[in-house]
């Protein structure tokens, strides 16, 4: 039997040449952080290069091996010690299993710490990973958490307004118990804090950036938004809409209109980064950034079972959801797959854009602390609206076009006005005026108090 084909078997593995009894947290720490991640194996009477060099005594090693564990390990993960024979030389596997009761710590010399498995190494765990621990230990999830904010004191007619619209049902408040979005004693859990109109929680965050190129350099429009998810994923995709080109090319009774990317893709990509980022992460916010020839949206915390995408085949990656109540409310509001991975559908949808090219294929990346989506822009551009002088209408976001409907019959509004109209911040609807100034839609005359607003190319 080889050693490759041994460890194979393995989601992770560690080689031990002996086993140093003076010096346990050398290999108990990696028995901490398989027991705290995906479970694997160590591997004794084996060097560094996985050259087999054998055990003189595997009975007492197991012996040995044993003990340790019980004296620095807590709790007891499970275990299995499997000794195997290779052209006569004898090797001793220690298999960890998944642990239920995380954290397990390292318990010596007055440190108990938790390991976790970063790609080869076993590290010691930071704040925020044991906060996942923790929960993962209680059978808990971060969405679930109960939260002393007062349902009474929170409205929920964003969710109520898009549960109408996505659904053609009626809302009804009960459905906040019912979703895990409030709890028996009338309290918020964080699901619910998300979904509130004003959420509390400020780690709650967008950043989006236009770049003028195909790095980050000058910024042509940045925007920040903080709250309510629903609204991040809405303000996100005015974003995109606004900052992307909508291309068009001449058939022979008319034009046909060729989007730079598939509006379906942005939106199954935003949502899964909305719903599967990682809120422990209190510094951390999903960023959406567009360049010349990509739209790339990353956010805090990697795959859920640990794993890098980058290594699996996207077609077999099953959905593992870190915040399984934020899924289900966004699965009944028809915003992402009620079954199997959101990561197919954003390349299937990509894929029916007209001049598919394999290069342009969507890419998955994460780390331990990020995961990143990549979509390229279609290359099939035959005519741009910017390009000719005419002002594309689908370059105007839905909330654009009834600023516009609204100038047109009160010219005098003040942004106070139009932001009370439409329920949305003052910033928010002075970011929407500067970009239909910028676009040579709008312009204002007069003095800021009593001029008029003139509207231009419509």
């Amino acid at each position: 039997m080889e050693i490759n084909n041994l460890i194979s078997e393995c989601t992770a593995y560690d080689f031990k040449l002996v086993l140093e009894e003076t010096r346990p947290k050398s290999w108990l720490k990696s028995v901490s952080a398989f027991a705290n991640g995906l479970g694997g194996s160590l591997f004794f009477g084996v060097d560094d290069e996985g050259n087999v060099k054998g055990l003189k005594d595997v009975q007492g090693v197991c012996e040995s091996i044993s003990n340790k564990i019980r004296d620095y390990i807590d709790p007891l993960p499970e275990v299995e010690m499997i000794p195997h024979r290779i052209n006569n030389i004898e090797v001793l596997q220690l298999k960890v299993n998944i642990g239920s009761y995380t954290p397990y710590y390292y318990v010596g010399n007055g440190q108990k710490m938790a390991f976790i498995r970063v790609g080869d190494e076993s590290l010691p765990a930071s704040a925020e990973q044991m906060v996942r621990l923790v929960l993962k230990g209680s059978n808990k999830t971060f969405d679930s958490l109960h939260t002393s904010y007062k349902v009474d004191d929170y409205s929920f007619s964003i969710l109520a307004n898009s549960f109408k619209k996505r659904t053609n049902q009626e809302w009804d408040k009960k459905f906040l118990l019912s979703f895990g979005l409030v709890s028996n004693t009338g309290h918020l859990t964080n699901a619910g804090a998300l979904f509130a109109d004003d959420c509390p929680l400020w780690q709650s965050r967008l950043y989006c950036t236009r770049w003028d190129s195909i790095e980050k350099g000058d910024a042509i429009n940045d925007a920040e938004f903080t709250g309510n998810v629903l609204m991040l994923l809405r303000e996100a995709m005015n974003f995109v809409k606004s900052n992307t080109k909508n291309s068009w090319k001449k058939l022979a009774n008319g034009r046909k209109n060729e989007p730079e990317y598939a509006e379906r893709a942005v939106l199954e990509t935003l949502v899964n980064h909305f719903i599967h980022r990682d809120y422990t992460v209190m510094g951390g916010e999903v960023h959406l950034d567009i360049y010349n020839n990509r739209l790339t949206v990353t956010s805090p915390g990697g795959m859920y079972n640990g794993l890098l995408i980058q290594d699996l085949d996207i077609t077999e990656v099953s959905s593992e959801r870190r915040n399984p109540i934020l899924a289900n409310v966004m699965a009944q509001l028809d915003y992402m797959e009620k079954r199997g991975s959101g990561l197919t559908r954003i390349c299937n949808e990509t894929k029916a854009l007209d001049g598919y090219k394999d290069e342009l294929k969507p890419k998955f990346k994460s780390t331990p602390t990020q995961f990143q989506t990549v979509i390229f822009a279609s290359t099939n551009t035959f005519y741009v609206g910017d390009n000719d002088g005419e002002l594309s209408e689908t370059k105007l976001t839905e909330r654009q076009k009834i600023i516009l409907t609204i100038i047109k019959k009160s010219p005098t509004i003040t942004g106070k006005q139009l932001s009370e109209k439409l329920s949305v911040s003052q910033r928010t609807i002075e970011r929407d005026i500067s970009l239909l100034k910028k676009m040579g839609v709008l312009t204002h005359e007069g003095k800021d108090n009593d001029g008029i607003w003139v509207i231009k190319n419509i």
